[in-house]
């Protein structure tokens, strides 16, 4: 459902307590207010979903019983709601990221638990086949959860000629050269050690990348060299305050369109740190925390418009609606009310 101002957005869960799978939901942006949340499709923990560039489909990571992989679906047009195509599962713990390139011709899913990443091709009708290539990574981490790949990210590089890996468990960020038969390591990049990086976001220019830490709770600037896939560091920048010293978590991270803005979120200081970009070196200057309004902020994402942000806090079960200062990105709360049970990731269709 779309018009010139209302957006349509999705939210995956942890399927405990009251929460029934994927949720659908609408973004007044002339109200500015969600409503209208409800059950887009039915399963187990679709905690990370993506959407195709054409909106035609959404995939999500999925557990069935003692299994786990993806699912693909859908997305009925006007109705917020989602139609199965079809599953791939593998043994074991089920993924905890999914992402799909720009034409709809691979998935890949990363796994914590089980260190791996897998790639799936996708059919003419949106569906996946089986996973064609699974890579265990290896190696361990100074922290106590670092015992072993704890495999956090998996996405595309601006070209999308290589997949990028991000592994908490090992301080890696990986390159893989991406084509219909294997994945094939091209490039890593080690960070610095016990950091537990997460979750990666390229700036519009293709040149830098930004890579959020769970365990130290820091971004990482890096220059990105497409010719060969590398990565190289610039600088270390804390998001939370110096003073913090309770349990924090960092969590997801994203870059505005214009390339002026970095966003990432902190679970335990529940707050979205907010830094701007210096279009010359791609470092970061800190500029604000905004308060999540609840516990656990997961995830977050900017809507179509760029003009608005949803985040998403998971022990509280609510999500969160701030309209964003496109010129200085600071965030002023505007909703805190709605109601999610455990949501995890925020997506929006593509306007």
């Amino acid at each position: 459902m779309s018009s010139h101002n209302k957006f349509t957005g999705f939210v995956g869960t942890y399927t405990k307590g009251d929460s029934k799978g994927i949720y659908s939901f609408t973004l007044d942006t002339e109200n500015k207010k969600i409503s209208d949340v409800k059950v887009a499709a039915e399963l187990e923990n679709p905690t990370y979903v993506a959407i195709s560039n054409d909106n035609q489909y959404l995939y999500s990571v999925i557990k069935e019983g003692e299994q786990g992989g993806v699912a693909a679906y859908s997305i009925l047009e006007n109705s917020g709601t989602l139609e199965r195509k079809n599953i791939q599962l593998l043994p074991g713990s089920s993924p905890c990221h999914v992402s799909v390139d720009s034409g709809n011709h691979f998935v890949l899913s990363a796994n914590y638990h089980k260190g791996n990443i897998s790639a799936y091709l996708t059919n003419k009708d949106g569906g996946i086949h089986p996973a064609y290539s699974v890579i265990e990574l290896q190696g361990s981490g100074p922290s106590e959860r670092q015992e072993k790949p704890h495999t956090h990210y998996s996405g595309f590089t601006p070209d999308e000629k290589y997949a990028v890996v991000v592994d908490l468990g090992i301080d890696k960020l990986i390159t893989y050269k991406l084509d219909d038969e294997n994945l094939t390591e091209v490039s890593s990049l080690s960070v610095k050690p016990g950091s537990g990086p997460r979750h990666l976001e390229f700036h519009p220019n293709g040149k830098y990348a930004y890579l959020m830490t769970e365990l130290s709770s820091e971004v990482i600037a890096l220059e990105y060299h497409e010719e060969d896939g590398s990565f190289k560091e610039l600088q270390y920048i804390s998001a939370i305050p110096e003073d913090f010293t309770e349990n924090s978590q960092g969590s997801a991270i994203h870059v505005s369109s214009d390339g002026r803005f970095v966003y990432a979120a902190n679970r335990g200081h529940d707050s979205i740190a907010v830094f701007s970009i210096n279009q010359e070196s791609g470092k970061l200057t800190f500029i604000e925390h905004t308060s999540t309004e609840g516990s656990w902020p997961r995830d977050f994402i900017l809507d179509p418009t760029e003009k608005f942000l949803v985040a998403s806090n998971q022990e509280s079960g609510n999500l969160v609606l701030y309209v964003r200062d496109t010129e200085t990105g600071k965030l002023s709360l505007l909703q805190s009310d709605v109601a999610v049970p455990y949501p995890v990731c925020v997506k929006f269709l593509n306007y």
